[in-house]
């Protein structure tokens, strides 16, 4: 090998939470061998979620986004490498390529190489500003301080990113519309109930929706919704993300919109396990923070050849006009929404049988959605544990 090659136990592919808690977990559970994290962003692994949040509101310091201090990787040994990307992937070697041009060998690794943002497709689309990284979410926030009290903005889509930007966007004074080309907010994937309660918080702050219509092109301080124009100090643009498994399709693992793995992360070939953003397990990607970390925790339990839990529901938890929002379980084939306690807790049922609850400013703390979830509880368990 060259002086530039290096060896190492575990590889994990990828500079976010899902490789933290992998490293973690294999710490925790014992592991003393030699691991090394890649990331091609230029600064530690951090947490996401504030940044459609907090960061925009507040503009917090790098240290409180870390997803640990900088310290942590030299007391557990972890080798952390941040502004390099891994250019290719050699399974039967186990071996992987650097942008430099250096290898790494590896015994285990894991792919976490998360999701890029999903890019609009009309004239003057490179106008918009996108929220993907800390950086992306500063660029926002210093336009919104540039621009002045009562200007208006366009949020380009109305899932969790668009509507916790907007709310961002109102808290600082801006005036924003939200475009969303669905008839319902979050696509319609989550009903009725929660999209109406979602209209009415937003109209509180200030912020107009307009559903059921498309942005067709973005010129002169504008966005055009056809022939109607829309006056924009800025356009921010949250349409969704694509998993980054290019790395993965080249090296022959399987994908399918995301990286095939089974319950214990485990890709198509031996030695690699994949988490967060881009894997997807059972034949569903969740794109959201607790699932990366703890879709990490178990790759590094299933490294170890240790027990690995099922998948726990999926949480996600957003914040709509300063209002916490936790969204528990799939909301995938329901058939009744029911307001167990009105505007605070909305479950939905499949044949009678719980499958996702929505609960505003804890009305159910999201670790008993969960436990409620996993256990099949009626409707009338989930009033009794809600406070």
């Amino acid at each position: 090998m060259s002086q530039a090659d290096r060896s190492v136990d575990v590889l994990l592919v990828g500079g976010g939470v899902a490789s933290v808690r992998c490293a973690r977990g294999l710490r925790r559970h014992g592991f003393d061998g030699s691991i090394l994290l890649i990331g091609d962003e230029g600064r530690a692994p951090y947490n996401r979620p504030p940044l459609s949040k907090e960061l925009l509101r507040d503009d917090l310091p790098d240290e409180l986004l870390d997803a640990e201090p900088a310290s942590w990787y030299a007391r557990r040994s972890i080798d952390l490498l941040t502004g390099v990307r891994v250019t290719a992937i050699e399974p039967a070697d186990r071996r992987a390529t650097l942008a430099d041009g250096s290898s790494v060998e590896f015994r285990q690794c894991l792919l976490a190489t998360g999701a890029e943002l999903r890019r609009l497709t009309i004239p003057g689309a490179d106008g918009a500003l996108m929220l993907r990284t800390a950086a992306d979410a500063r660029r926002i926030r210093a336009q919104a301080m540039a621009a002045s009290t009562g200007a208006p903005v366009v949020v380009i889509g109305g899932g969790f990113i668009g509507l916790e930007v907007a709310s961002a966007l109102a808290s600082l004074g801006l005036r924003p519309r939200v475009v969303e080309l669905a008839p319902s907010l979050w696509s319609g994937t989550l009903g009725t109930g929660l999209a109406t309660w979602a209209v009415e918080r937003l109209a509180e702050i200030g912020v107009e929706l307009r559903l059921g219509s498309a942005v067709t092109r973005m010129s002169d301080g504008a966005a055009w919704l056809g022939d109607e124009r829309l006056p924009a100090a800025f356009v921010v643009a949250g349409i969704g993300v694509v998993p980054r498994e290019e790395l993965a399709a080249h090296a022959g693992i399987s994908t399918a919109d995301g990286i095939l793995v089974d319950a214990e992360q485990r890709t198509s070939h031996a030695g690699l396990w994949a988490a967060g953003d881009v894997a997807r397990v059972s034949g569903r990607r969740v794109e959201h923070w607790h699932a990366a970390r703890e879709a990490g925790e178990r790759a590094a339990l299933s490294m170890l050849g240790l027990a690995v839990p099922p998948p726990p529901p999926a949480w996600v938890f957003s914040e709509i006009g300063g209002t916490m929002l936790d969204v528990v379980g799939t909301a995938d084939g329901w058939d009744e929404e029911r307001w167990l306690i009105d505007g605070r807790l909305l479950v939905y049922l499949d044949a009678g049988r719980l499958v996702g609850v929505a609960s505003i400013d804890n009305a159910l703390p999201a670790d008993a959605a969960r436990r409620l979830l996993k256990d099949g509880a009626a409707p009338q368990e989930v009033l009794g544990a809600a406070g």
